[in-house]
């Protein structure tokens, strides 16, 4: 049986240190709140408060995986611009 795409979100959240984390997930609404709870990433556990900026809908899994790995290679003023023209994707 040939395994069903699931859509994914590529997101980044700004941290009290003003500092940005960039993840990806199935349920965005889920994964802000365990972030908030200390139950996110390992990063962000320190950094809370944390605020959503900017997601992306991806097809599947993989892709998000692909763009989040890509986007945590960008200098964070290409990240800034980046939500800076996501407007119809940030928060």
């Amino acid at each position: 049986m040939p395994q069903v795409s699931k859509s994914a979100f590529v997101y980044m959240l700004r941290c009290s240190d003003n500092s940005l984390y960039t993840g990806w997930t199935t349920n965005l609404q889920r994964r802000l709140i365990d972030h908030n709870a200390g139950r996110g990433g390992r990063y962000t556990r320190s950094r809370r408060p944390v605020q959503l900026v900017f997601y992306e809908n991806q097809n599947n899994r993989s892709a998000a995986m692909q763009r989040e790995a890509a986007i945590k290679k960008w200098s964070r003023a290409r990240k800034l611009a980046l939500i800076a023209t996501g407007l119809e994707n940030s928060c």
